[in-house]
């Protein structure tokens, strides 16, 4: 069965999204603004769910339809080869988003998907009741432009949700954003890592995932693990497969915070994760940072003066650390910050900067590389 699926992402992160599908030898990888689509088989849904550090969900696109009115969007989604998926049991829920287009009420348009889906399936399964009562497929429309794209979601909770954190402090950076700027970085365990900033813990964690080349899904479940045509031996299979590219060895990777209690939460999320004994936490002020090394790679998430601080305070901090790391010759450093006046504050320019998105706030990757470099 041939499938073509879609890999949204936050802005920003397609790029590395696609590259991640290509080294996974997904076929016909193109990448868009949040979004990127590959084609593949029923065996690529697990192996995309399990591995993928940047991608945000793995979605089957099911079909198109242009939808400049009701009718033409019930006729088109019902003339979709819904009953391919999901069967008579399959409970299927709408939701969705329409944008720039007539059709602009999303609850309409969720009962008109719903009823087209219904439709559909009364003429394949010759039966008029469906009761829902078996696995979950949810459906996804995206209308943009007077066009409709229908989606099933293959992962059930976003893939950011590694599942290692249940518990978090105030303001977390999503996992498949640290992910990314480890990816960034081309940190790959070979020198010492430090996160000053770390919080609860989710750039280290993810770093140290990165250095063990371990999928970040392997301990989570995904919706289409229900699924009868996507079968239980398709998912061992790409679990060890991932397993079998895991690496062994030796890392220095270590994270400060302030606070005693984030410190905590982040202990405890390196084990739910399964790397505790490659991180090392500790209280530590980051306005005092002393390197444990001559070179290594510094990758943190500073308070932005936004939720967790005062502007002037988170300034100050800038100022503070800026001056404590200024002497590193032989560091990168790659500093994730929203403040616009940042590098003004932490009193160098940067090498290179990156617009990120940490969640609805537009940030900045500010990248600082060692002297001579």
């Amino acid at each position: 069965m041939e499938l073509e699926l879609c890999v949204p992402t936050l802005f920003g992160l397609e790029g590395l999204a696609a590259d991640e599908l290509r080294r996974l030898d997904m076929a016909d990888v193109r990448a868009e603004n949040g979004r990127v689509f590959f084609s593949g088989s029923p065996a690529d849904i697990p192996r995309a769910n399990i591995n993928l550090r940047t991608g945000e969900r793995v979605l089957l696109v099911v079909g198109r339809t242009p939808c400049e009115t009701f009718d033409q969007l019930f006729e088109g989604v019902k003339a979709m080869p819904w009953e391919r998926y999901i069967p008579e049991d399959g409970a299927f829920p709408v939701k969705g988003h329409s944008l720039n287009s007539k059709l602009h009420s999303v609850p309409d348009c969720q009962s008109i998907v719903k009823k087209a889906i219904v439709e559909r399936l009364k003429t394949r399964a010759k039966t008029s009741w469906f009761p829902e009562t078996g696995a979950q497929f949810q459906v996804q429309f995206a209308i943009m432009h007077d066009t409709a794209t229908l989606y099933i979601d293959t992962s059930g909770a976003g893939l950011h949700k590694r599942g290692y954190r249940p518990v978090s402090n105030t303001a977390p950076l999503r996992e498949t954003l640290a992910a990314a700027m480890v990816r960034l970085a081309r940190y790959r365990g070979r020198e010492a890592f430090c996160d000053p900033f770390c919080g609860s813990g989710t750039i280290p964690i993810e770093a140290a995932l990165a250095a063990l080349n371990r999928a970040p899904g392997l301990n989570r479940p995904f919706a289409a693990q229900d699924w009868a045509w996507v079968p239980k031996k398709l998912w061992d299979a790409a679990k060890e497969e991932a397993r079998d590219k895991e690496y062994r060895g030796a890392y220095f990777i270590w994270g400060g915070d302030i606070d005693s209690g984030s410190l905590k939460i982040a202990q405890e999320n390196a084990r739910r994760a399964g790397v505790a004994e490659y991180v090392r936490f500790e209280k530590a002020d980051a306005r005092r940072f002393s390197p444990p090394a001559a070179e290594g790679v510094i990758i943190t998430n500073p308070p932005y003066g936004e939720r967790l601080m005062e502007k002037r305070e988170a300034e100050g901090l800038y100022e503070a650390f800026g001056r404590a790391v200024s002497s590193l010759s032989g560091w990168s450093l790659y500093i994730l910050s929203s403040h616009p006046d940042f590098e003004r504050h932490f009193g160098k320019r940067a090498a290179k900067k990156r617009k990120l998105y940490n969640g609805m706030i537009r940030c900045d990757l500010y990248m600082y590389f060692p002297r001579g470099k």
